[in-house]
């Protein structure tokens, strides 16, 4: 089989689960708003997760941050813009076409991870905040008209997870990148999160 169709069967089973997901990645509580900690708290943990777009973004921040010696440090871009993008949420600040910049972040990031050389750290710090910051925006609705307890519990669910997604794929990254064929799984695995992104910008066209 040709890396072509290897690609296209790749994309259709991808386009194939965003069209699957995206109505219960946005709802981790079955569309109630948590009104206790502890279902606030796991609202936070379980958001980012189960919807593909918000996980693949995390997993291409690690995969970009892996590559600079001081790329443990810029994760904390995309969680300081994300829980600021929560809030803008909150505040009733108007973003539109939130969904379809949550998509192109995830495919520059996908691309940023497939790219040969290193982009320019401050480059990357500037797209890590402004995909934290849309992505932070489309978290927040799942919040809204929740008590402060529960929404102080799910900023930091959201936090905990992120924080240990973005940092554990940066340190799995680094310790593939040690093999001999680490440089063609990293890119391949950037190509996938672009082929993500790329998957759920069409979902509007067969909708």
């Amino acid at each position: 089989m040709t890396i072509l169709p290897k690609t296209r069967l790749l994309a259709l089973t991808l386009a194939g689960l965003a069209a699957a997901t995206p109505a219960f990645a946005h709802h981790p509580m079955g569309g109630m708003i948590p009104a206790t900690f502890t279902q606030g708290l796991l609202s936070g943990l379980g958001h980012p997760v189960i919807g593909l777009d918000h996980l693949a973004a995390l997993v291409g921040v690690g995969l970009v941050a892996s590559r600079f010696a001081r790329g443990l440090m810029l994760p904390a871009f995309w969680l300081v813009a994300m829980a600021a993008g929560v809030g803008l949420h909150l505040m009733s600040a108007d973003l539109p076409y939130a969904e379809l910049l949550v998509a192109l972040s995830v495919v520059a990031l996908g691309l940023a991870a497939t790219m040969r050389t290193n982009l320019p750290y401050g480059l990357i710090a500037a797209l890590f905040a402004a995909g934290g910051a849309v992505h932070g925006y489309a978290l927040g609705e799942s919040i809204i008209g929740a008590e402060a307890t529960p929404l102080a519990a799910y900023l930091i669910g959201l936090v905990t997870i992120q924080t240990a997604l973005t940092t554990g794929v940066a340190f799995a990254a680094r310790s593939v990148a040690k093999g001999t064929l680490a440089a063609p799984a990293l890119r391949l695995a950037g190509l996938t999160i672009a082929v993500t992104g790329a998957a759920f910008l069409a979902l509007p066209a067969f909708a």
